[in-house]
């Protein structure tokens, strides 16, 4: 019997550590809990990373919310989705060829609404900068995210033309599999026809996000980019970014395309050259705590609109946290912070430091005034950095391909602090692909995530995403962990059976 005792218990562990690496579905329709201890609610992109064990050592982050009453509390007027989504509207945008961000009101998932089709059927993608395919929830898929969101196929579209081909994809916390077809997409008053894939199957992670696809942003050759600059459309194949942040009170996001706007920044754009050509990624200068380096060199950044917070490898992350008194870990993954700290942590890219603010890097206090940090010691690409939107709120993004280079800037105040307007959109018309009985759509986030991690991986299985203009089969761009989580899992439910077997 304690045999099977130490077997039941390595496999609960083992368990929990493949809840860690993948995650697990939750809620979003709910309000959130901003309490670690807890069952918090909220996003992490592409899928927020579940703390599914009791022990402290397994828990990552809550969903980063303000610090203090001062700094604000659902400082967004947030109405729910029919489905359960809340999403908080970006104010209209008036420059060239510019669009709206909107998010969740939490900062975890920052998405567009796009017209897709001869009816322009409106869906909200995801930007993402951290992968290159493009895909929307099919109306035939059955999985129950495709179930909670909108949806297109056939029926909505005149020009809707199925490639007969096939394409999968594996991000760092969600997959999605199904065939590729070639119709108009449009965004900033900028249409194009192009190849996108139109997803059979996602995995449960997608049920957490209000967004029903993704737009692939990365600096592969064959992206909705690239078929707007071959189309003479924008004068420069480049994209500026600006994102909100909750607790300021007003949703100016914006995503610009073939120019740079200059209300969204102050002062000069400092770039810094690519180090892919399949990847937004430039070299790390080094990570500042208070003014004193953190020594770490030599490293890359893949800068990921997809990503909620930052990931880097585990060594470098302690380095970090040991320059901040008071900072604990037992895992060497997440971390705890005096809520009170003024260790200013920066980024330097090309000779410039870029602040991170405290609202972003420093979470709210749980119930026992305990603060985490939004840097994980978790190595998603290996040997490199993810800066996500726990970075990317406190500058202008400037990404342009044409001259393979990254730039950021000082980001303009908001002229206002009024909230944001809110919709309730819900799926349109009647989806074949109705929920069950007995199911409810009410559902999504889930407990303490770590973000949302929209970095894509290559595809192990079926035919990668092709446009139109390109016969050969091109793997999908960037790193991550490939596998990890299934073979864990596999492990775990091995040695329940010999358990149950002893």
């Amino acid at each position: 019997m304690h045999l099977v005792f130490i077997f039941l218990q390595l496999s609960l562990w083992i368990s929990s550590i493949y809840a860690l690496v993948l995650g697990a579905p939750g809620t979003q329709h709910e309000v959130r809990s901003l309490d670690v201890n807890e069952s918090s609610k909220g996003f992490v992109t592409f899928k927020l990373v579940k703390k599914a064990t009791p022990s402290d050592k397994f828990r990552i982050a809550t969903p980063r919310a303000p610090r203090s009453a001062g700094q604000g509390t659902d400082s967004f007027r947030i109405a729910d989705r029919a489905t359960g989504y809340k999403v908080v509207k970006a104010q209209e945008t008036t420059f060239e060829n510019s669009a709206g961000i909107d998010q969740d009101g939490t900062d975890y998932s920052y998405f567009a609404e796009v017209k897709l089709g001869s009816e322009g059927k409106k869906l909200f993608m995801l930007l993402d900068t951290g992968a290159s395919t493009t895909w929307i929830m099919g109306s035939t898929c059955t999985s129950k995210a495709c179930l909670m969101h909108n949806t297109f196929g056939p029926e909505d579209s005149k020009t809707y033309n199925d490639t007969g081909k096939t394409y999968a994809v594996e991000y760092g916390t969600g997959s999605v599999r199904g065939h590729v077809v070639e119709d108009t997409l449009s965004l900033a008053g900028l249409s194009v026809k192009v190849a996108f894939g139109v997803a059979n199957t996602t995995s449960d992670q997608f049920t957490q996000f209000p967004f029903d696809g993704i737009l692939g942003l990365a600096t592969s050759p064959d992206t909705w980019l690239s078929a707007v600059k071959n189309a003479k459309l924008i004068k420069s194949n480049l994209f500026g970014i600006s994102l909100s942040r909750s607790s300021d009170g007003t949703n100016d996001g914006e995503i610009a395309f073939g120019g740079l706007n200059p209300a969204k920044y102050t002062g000069d754009v400092t770039y810094s050259s690519v180090k892919s050509n399949n990847a937004w990624t430039i070299p790390v200068d080094d990570i500042m705590i208070g003014g004193n380096s953190a020594g770490i060199t030599g490293r890359s950044a893949y800068i990921d609109t997809g990503t909620s917070f930052v990931f880097g490898p585990p060594d470098d992350v302690d380095a970090i946290y040991k320059l901040i008194p008071g900072s604990s870990t037992k895992d060497r993954s997440s971390y705890t912070v005096p809520c009170d700290t003024n260790s200013q942590l920066a980024f330097v890219f090309s000779g410039k430091s870029w602040n991170v603010s405290s609202k972003d890097f420093i979470s709210r206090p749980n119930s026992e005034g305990v603060c985490r940090g939004n840097i994980y010691g978790m190595e998603y690409v290996p040997g490199g950095w993810l800066l996500g939107d726990v970075f990317l709120k406190n500058v202008y993004s400037v990404f342009d391909v044409d001259n393979g280079r990254i730039g950021f800037a000082a980001k303009t105040v908001p002229k206002t602090t009024e909230p944001s307007t809110t919709t309730t959109t819900a799926p349109t018309g009647t989806p074949t692909n109705s929920v069950p009985t007995g199911s409810t759509t009410s559902t999504v986030p889930t407990d303490s995530p770590t973000g949302l991690n929209g970095h894509e991986t290559p595809s192990m299985t079926g035919v990668p995403l092709e446009q139109p203009t390109n016969n050969d089969p091109k793997p999908d761009s960037s790193g991550g962990k490939l596998g990890v989580g299934h073979s864990i899992a596999l492990l775990a439910s091995l040695l329940s059976t010999i358990a149950m077997l002893i």
